[in-house]
């Protein structure tokens, strides 16, 4: 590229997805509008030559550090390592094809190894570009889901000239930076004086010239907020609306609707909405915990609903009885909900500690929240150190969370206006809808913490056989059995292709010579999902046999025995299989006989409810759990070779947590560096598990153990972290807590990482076609960056448990839960160049 575009780059990087689109021209005068004419058509020009057809082979042997393999394309081999790979389809999805826009973006990229430090210049000290090494930008903006603003009109951006009259009538020149018809948004200089609720009247001395405008007209409008920037300040003004001014009304409306185009809409709440979205849209399908929806009728609390995905599913299934009743609501009698809202919202979690009892092929439940144990030392033992003895042994966390009907409903960021479509989809929730969930007051959202370091402390506890006995009391009678859960699958557009149904009944498997038992966990017509007793040893899309010795018993029309399935996906673990039945000539027997058992007894199966009872209620559950976010969500996304965090959600704060988060790091932003900092095999956590798991494969879970010491001034001092499976023992683990609590805090978190699946783009889709209206290039730049996120992951606060396991007091513990106060530093090259 000439010397003469280098600085137009940033335009030529937005206009390459608009190559080939009929709209090119109309985004090139937009992107360029501040250009001549002679610059715009040079643009134009490199881009035409960059969108040329390649067919130059790329071979970087030799030329980089990185791991070099084969790399096909169109039928042309290349030879790149992964971060060119990366670049190279990044660029083909921008240009459609490859190109020579493709070809020099690879050839003359850098160093796979492009860090800030390999850039500084020599005369820098040794001792600063280390710092500088070690301080690698791992801090995240914040977001909040559905924090975004609807528009009921569009704004449309045009400066124009206007005087301000205050309420003293002091006449002030100012600018409008958008305008819409009971809106406006002006910028004035700093030195004048603004507070909300100032009432000021606007008279339109710009529009007089080239518009017939009575330049004497004043409209009314107040101050709604002020927003300080360089030398000025902008502010957002509202139409007075008890003093009409159907003149400018009428005036306004057609000035904006003749010439929208031509100054472009303002759509910057939409970009914000599509961009919270899009994590959202990762996120729905990936959380570990289930969320549980609470309603209070007569001072009576109950659950009601909860909302299902393919990773929190087991919390259901292992509620589940003998008769595939699901008996979750256990977990949530009147009385626990009432005691834990009955505390500050700050402690509006806890601890339930389950195990299962099997006795004449019936399933007894038992459970305990922490609070009910310490209630009684004695039992707490008893309890926890016969439970973790056993097989069945769960640890739930339950976080609390207050909701309101309003919630229910979230509408687009673009007003009724633009299409029948939209006006459709901003529409609230019918009638009958709202009636279903009026009651509706809290969610708790329960996750699945068990690991098996939380069995090894609480087994050391010592029990009597001759107080087992005593357990009853915790136990849950089969003839009350808890008001009923309807479970929801917000519909995702990746869902699977038919429904599974939930059966667990006995299973044999042979492969290799080999008799694997287990049983399964649900069933379809074409698929099967199964938990071995051991370890599957085979790759993925290997053939098994599979046998059904229970199911014989109740059937003599299908021979179960030796059915042929092939595996489709494995657990991390080796222990859970995906299997899909093969369908043929000779092989269709399992196809035809759970054909006709899920057609038989669809009554008495447990299945997610794709087909809602109440149309929509899914999407209210999922506006409501969406804004009042319990666990912390953050995001990945790939950078040429590495894995950087893109953004982070958390609107319920945890005190310890956010602390944690906000060490060395600027405000609005969250810094993720611990788990970049920890790691197995000497590689960090977040890059190997990523590079290793498949999209929409289960979460991978892992404790960490972190003292905290904010006192000190650098990461390295003040945050030690370590993954519970890197202790050698119990003892050291305990050590390391105890040494915590003496230099600072201990925290401990379950963290959950998984692979995100390809972008739901029908989610945003409304959206995304009315920024292609008027500023496609800007669409396809929000595509792009859907793709780019590759990780989701999820932060829970469980320090109070490990402690526990570890058998620390609990003024220990209590001691530990205060937050530790800080000053947020904030690390700039320029002070490290200073140094």
């Amino acid at each position: 590229m000439s010397q003469d575009l280098e600085e137009y780059q940033h335009i030529i990087e937005q206009l390459k997805p608009m190559i080939s689109e009929p709209e090119f021209n109309q985004a090139l005068n937009q992107q360029a509008a501040g250009l001549s004419k002679s610059k715009r058509f040079l643009i134009k020009m490199e881009l035409k030559r960059l969108a040329r057809p390649c067919i130059r082979v790329i071979d970087l042997r030799g030329q980089v550090e990185g791991e070099i393999r084969e790399f096909e394309y169109a039928g042309i081999r290349h030879f790149l390592d992964d971060a060119a790979i990366e670049i190279f389809e990044r660029q083909v999805r921008s240009f459609g094809d490859y190109t020579i826009g493709v070809y020099e973006s690879v050839v003359n990229v850098n160093s796979p190894s492009r860090t800030l430090y390999n850039k500084l210049p020599s005369a820098i000290p040794d001792s600063i570009v280390e710092n500088i090494k070690d301080s690698t930008p791992y801090n995240a903006p914040n977001i909040a889901f559905g924090d975004f603003a609807q528009r009921h009109e569009e704004r449309m951006n045009y400066a124009v000239s206007i005087e301000v009259f205050t309420e003293l009538n002091k006449g002030i020149p100012a600018n409008t930076v958008d305008v819409s018809v009971s809106g406006l948004k002006i910028k004035v200089n700093q030195k004048e004086q603004f507070k909300l609720g100032d009432k000021l009247l606007i008279q339109f001395r710009g529009l007089e010239g080239e518009y017939s405008f009575d330049r004497r007209q004043s409209v009314p409008y107040i101050v709604m907020s002020i927003e300080h920037k360089n030398k000025e300040q902008r502010l957002s003004l509202r139409r007075v609306s008890d003093i009409p001014v159907p003149e400018f009304d009428h005036f306004i409306s057609r000035f904006i609707h003749g010439n929208k185009r031509r100054y472009k809409v303002n759509m910057d709440n939409t970009l914000e909405a599509i961009q919270y979205k899009m994590y959202e849209q990762y996120f729905m399908p990936n959380f570990s915990g289930l969320p549980v929806f609470i309603e209070c009728i007569d001072d009576e609390y109950s659950p009601r609903f909860a909302m299902a995905n393919d990773c929190n599913r087991d919390i259901l299934q292992y509620w589940s009885d003998e008769q595939q009743e699901m008996r979750l609501g256990y977990a949530f009698s009147h009385a626990r909900i009432q005691r834990i809202l009955n505390r500050p919202r700050t402690q509006w979690s806890t601890f339930l500690y389950v195990f299962n009892h099997l006795k004449d092929d019936k399933v007894y439940f038992y459970s305990a929240t922490k609070e009910e144990l310490l209630a009684n030392p004695i039992m707490m033992t008893l309890f926890l150190g016969y439970g973790a003895r056993k097989a069945s042994w769960r640890i739930f966390n339950i976080q609390f969370s207050e909701m309101s009907m309003e919630q229910a409903h979230i509408p687009l960021s673009i007003p009724d206006s633009v299409s029948p479509a939209v006006k459709r989809q901003n529409t609230p929730p019918p009638p009958r809808l709202l009636a279903k969930l009026k009651h509706l007051t809290h969610f708790a959202v329960i996750t699945d913490i068990t690991d098996e370091h939380s069995h090894s402390g609480y087994e050391l506890l010592p029990i009597r056989k001759e107080q087992i006995g005593a357990l009853k009391v915790f136990g849950h009678p089969k003839n009350r059995p808890p008001k009923e859960i309807s479970a929801f699958r917000f519909k995702y557009f990746n869902q699977r292709k038919e429904t599974r149904y939930q059966l667990r009944t006995k299973i044999e498997i042979f492969v290799d010579d080999i008799l694997l038992d287990g049983v399964s966990e649900d069933v379809s017509v074409k698929g099967l999902r199964i938990e071995l007793q051991s370890f599957y040893h085979l790759p993925e899309n290997s053939e098994v046999k599979v046998s059904f010795p229970q199911l014989q018993k109740v059937t003599s029309k299908y021979a179960l025995k030796d059915l042929v399935y092939v595996v489709k996906g494995i657990s991390p673990e080796r222990n859970i299989l995906h299997l899909q039945a093969v369908n043929d000539l000779v092989n269709n027997t399992a196809q035809r006989f759970f054909d006709e058992l899920i057609r038989k007894n669809k009554s008495r199966l447990v299945a997610y409810k794709e087909e809602e009872d109440i149309p929509g209620i899914g999407t209210a559950l999922r506006n409501v759990y969406t804004q009042n976010l319990v666990h912390c969500a953050f995001f990945i996304r790939k950078d040429g070779i590495n894995f950087i965090p893109d953004a982070l959600a958390m609107q319920q704060k945890s005190p310890r947590l956010q602390s944690l988060l906000n060490f060395d790091a600027e405000p609005g932003y969250s810094n993720l560096s611990f788990l970049y900092h920890v790691g197995l095999d000497s590689q960090d956590f977040i890059s190997t598990t990523l590079k290793r798991i498949k999209p929409h494969q289960r979460p991978v879970a892992r404790d960490l153990f972190i003292a905290f010491n904010p006192s000190k001034s650098v990461r390295e001092g003040a945050i030690k972290c370590r993954f519970a499976e890197q202790f050698n023992s119990h003892k050291e683990r305990r050590a390391f807590i105890n040494s915590a609590l003496k230099n600072g805090q201990f925290i401990g978190i379950r963290v959950y990482l998984t692979r995100t699946g390809r972008p739901d783009t029908e989610f945003l889709q409304s959206e995304i076609n009315y920024i292609g209206v008027y500023a496609v290039h800007k669409a396809k730049v929000i595509e792009e960056q859907l793709w780019n996120i590759v990780g989701m992951g999820e932060l829970i606060d469980i320090s109070d448990d490990i402690m526990q396991r570890f058998q620390f007091s609990e003024e220990e513990i209590k001691h530990n839960a205060e937050p530790i106060q800080h000053e947020i530093k904030t690390t700039k090259i320029e002070q490290l160049l200073r140094a």
